[in-house]
């Protein structure tokens, strides 16, 4: 391993799942000593499943300590990288939550970084850890701004406005995942680097299994055709899309398939329409064998606009028909895929895709994502990393 700076990591559960920030840094590991920090994340608690499951899963780490799970991303990252889970209080709203876990993440951080060859290079995808930035001696601190989080349902907007002006005043360099959330960044004063998510080409290209993995059985039983939409099912599905594709149906399946948290109870009373557990990321690919076409019926919302869906890219590369809400990073893609911003319109283009399959021009127009694998996405944050153009 070379001399270049540790990076330490504040981020989701590392293995939990791909996110953009895990497919980055997995390539890194072959030459940078990486501290991968699992945080509490930003939902307050309340009493409802999903919070309770999540609060079992954090009480064990901090009980057993953290190790690298087995990664939804590939074999095992290698003995670079040492995942740590401080324990910290679920809130940042009151000046007395936010030093409790400045104390409490410091406390468990400074041994670790103390130990380093160098002083770090430190990344956050949180935008609440402001507190912390000057809090151990690093080379740099900078924020991988993935979504505008003020504005995603069940989180305290105020809260996450608050300490993300924070953070942004603080930090040495921002990059972010779409020309939206630059805008977004540039209103706090500060300018950023622009990385748009990348794409996995060689897992998503891969030859399908003969025969369907045991975790796809009950979606492969499900009538055809199969209208799929893989990802968490939340409240920024956009309802009336579901419901005028649903009555247009005379036959086969709408599946939703992944985590559910708080999703509109009206998607439960749609005809055709199943939300299924979520599915392994290695079993995706299968999974898009098995669909006829893939959507993404988001609705149009402050936290949509701003986002960039890292299965927009995934679901192209599968070669399969793509219809998709009308959102700036949806139409940044509008030749190789369908685009529509109607109920009308979503459920005419379904039909037609169901019927006719990709078009000629989408095929040719997906030759571009050649361009956009993670290894080149990985080797250009590095050198805005490393401070490079800053």
């Amino acid at each position: 391993m070379s001399a270049r700076s540790p990076l330490v990591v504040f981020s989701d559960d590392w293995g939990r799942h791909p996110s953009s920030c895990q497919h980055l840094i997995r390539r890194l590991l072959d030459h940078r000593e990486v501290i991968w920090v699992n945080t509490i994340g930003m939902k307050p608690p309340a009493f409802n499943l999903f919070t309770m499951k999540r609060g079992f899963e954090k009480i064990r780490e901090w009980t057993f300590g953290a190790k690298p799970p087995p990664t939804e991303l590939g074999s095992s990252p290698g003995p670079s990288l040492r995942v740590v889970s401080p324990k910290m209080w679920p809130s940042f709203r009151s000046l007395w939550s936010r030093a409790l876990n400045r104390g409490l993440v410091l406390r468990s951080l400074r041994p670790i970084v103390a130990s380093l060859p160098s002083p770090p290079i430190v990344i956050t995808t949180l935008p609440v850890l402001g507190g912390l930035v000057g809090g151990f001696t690093a080379a740099r601190w900078v924020y991988y701004c993935v979504d505008d989080f003020s504005v995603w349902p069940g989180l305290d907007g105020e809260t996450v406005r608050k300490r993300e002006r924070e953070l942004v005043a603080k930090v040495d360099a921002v990059v972010a995942v779409s020309e939206t959330l630059q805008q977004h960044i540039a209103k706090l004063g500060k300018p950023s680097h622009l990385l748009t998510h990348g794409v996995d080409l060689e897992h998503w290209r891969k030859v399908r299994p003969t025969e369907v993995p045991a975790s796809l059985r009950e979606i492969a039983a499900q009538p055809g055709p199969r209208v799929v939409f893989w990802g968490v099912v939340d409240r920024r599905m956009d309802v009336p899309f579901v419901r005028k594709l649903s009555e247009s149906l005379n036959s086969g399946s709408i599946l939703l398939i992944g985590p559910q948290d708080d999703p509109d109870p009206q998607l439960l009373k749609l005809p055709r329409v199943r939300l299924l557990p979520s599915v392994a990321y290695a079993d995706l690919p299968s999974l898009a064998g098995l669909s006829d076409v893939l959507v993404m019926p988001y609705a149009d919302l402050p936290v949509t606009r701003a986002m960039q869906p890292l299965k927009l890219k995934e679901y192209l590369a599968t070669g399969k028909p793509v219809v998709v809400s009308d959102l700036p990073t949806t139409r940044q893609w509008a030749d190789s895929l369908d685009v529509v911003s109607t109920p009308e319109a979503f459920a005419k283009v379904v039909q037609e895709r169901l019927r006719d399959g990709v078009p000629k021009s989408q095929r040719e127009a997906r030759v571009k994502l050649d361009l956009e694998g993670w290894t080149a996405k990985a080797a250009q944050f590095e050198t805005w990393l490393d401070g490079a153009g800053d």
